[in-house]
């Protein structure tokens, strides 16, 4: 009686015996300290204009002296520049996805002279005034979002010429004329709420200063613990992505829009404050600089990038600028040169951080 043995394996599970057993791995690529430096700002982008704020108070405050560090003066640059930083606010909501706004500037002179017909001229209660004049706001931001998302214009296009729509509305509206701080104090005092101050020694703090930073804090808090945020930076980062992940991005957009002209619409309220009258032709050049704070603040702007929160710190670092060179003499000329060397650079590092992979 034969024995039988039990068939060995096939020729091929030999062969696996015999073949490399090694793991696969992938090589890491050591990173000298500007790698580092690039990796670490890529993942906080934010922190590019908190180190340039710093390093330029201590700068300024070293060339300026002991004037620059007083309450007075750090407080004064609050006030310059809060208007500007809620621009900046509105501003780079457009910017996260991708767009760019030349009417908020305005948007908000309109709303002012809106509110002020309806208040002083008009009689309408100062309240309803406010109102309306948000509600006018949001819907020019709206205009400007239709025109993005169904009629499909480019940004720059569409918001450049809602600016010069917005600007001859102004212009008609109030008779090419300013109203007067008399007769703001006269008919509708409201208007001008934001302008008191807090005085806390030698430091005087307008509400309006204070508006600015809830402004930031409630439009942080929206990008970064809500859905629609998330949304709002996917759509900046790849609207084709975003629809194929199931985002509506036109609806997205145009809340957007709206709620960008809405922030618009609140600085116009803080400006009659800040400025005490009402001019059809006030902040001129504020579309160019929130869009300053807004590239200082480390916003790509190519969209998906960046924190609002630089935006704000962008903005005061533009006024650290002005207060420190106007402190050391510097004519009024090289700040403004200054500051387009500011730009230049903060494209440039946006530029090469964006070089990293994420």
């Amino acid at each position: 009686m034969t024995q039988t043995v039990p068939p060995r394996g096939q020729s091929f599970e030999h062969g696996l015996d015999q073949s490399d057993k090694t793991v696969a791995a992938f090589k890491t690529k050591k990173r000298g300290l500007f790698g580092t430096i690039q990796h670490g700002l890529h993942g906080n982008p934010t922190m590019v204009p908190v180190i340039v704020l710093l390093l330029s108070i201590a700068v300024f405050g070293l060339v300026a002296g002991g004037k620059f560090f007083s309450a007075f003066n750090l407080t004064l640059i609050m006030q310059q520049v809060s208007i500007i930083g809620m621009l900046a606010a509105a501003q780079s909501l457009i910017i996260l996805t991708a767009g760019i706004d030349l009417s908020v500037a305005a948007i908000m002179v309109l709303m002012s002279v809106i509110a002020g017909n309806l208040a002083v001229y008009m009689g309408v209660p100062a309240p309803i005034a406010l109102l309306i004049s948000f509600a006018g706001g949001t819907g020019a931001g709206l205009l400007n979002g239709f025109l993005v998302t169904k009629v499909k214009l480019p940004p720059f296009i569409t918001t450049l010429g809602t600016w010069s729509i917005f600007y001859a509305l102004n212009l008609w509206l109030s008779g090419a004329q300013s109203i007067r701080s008399q007769d703001i104090d006269k008919f509708a005092p409201l208007l001008k709420f934001f302008g008191n101050t807090i005085t806390v020694g030698n430091a005087r703090l307008t509400y309006g200063s204070v508006l600015m930073v809830v402004v930031f804090l409630v439009l942080w808090y929206l990008l970064n613990k809500t859905a629609w945020g998330r949304h709002v930076y996917a759509v900046g980062d790849d609207k084709e992505a975003a629809e194929l992940a199931g985002i509506r991005t036109d609806r997205t957009l145009l809340s957007v829009y709206g709620l960008a002209g809405l922030v618009c619409a609140i600085a116009a309220w803080a400006s009659i404050g800040r400025v005490g009258s009402i001019s059809p032709q006030a902040f001129y050049e504020a579309n160019l600089h929130s869009i300053t704070a807004v590239v200082i603040g480390g916003i790509s702007l190519f969209g998906g990038r960046g924190s609002i929160l630089g935006a704000l710190f962008g903005a005061l670092i533009v006024g650290v600028f002005q207060s420190g060179l106007r402190l050391a003499n510097v004519d009024v000329l090289w700040q403004v040169f200054a500051i387009g060397w500011l730009i230049i650079i903060a494209v440039a590092i946006d530029q090469w951080i964006r070089k990293v992979s994420a």
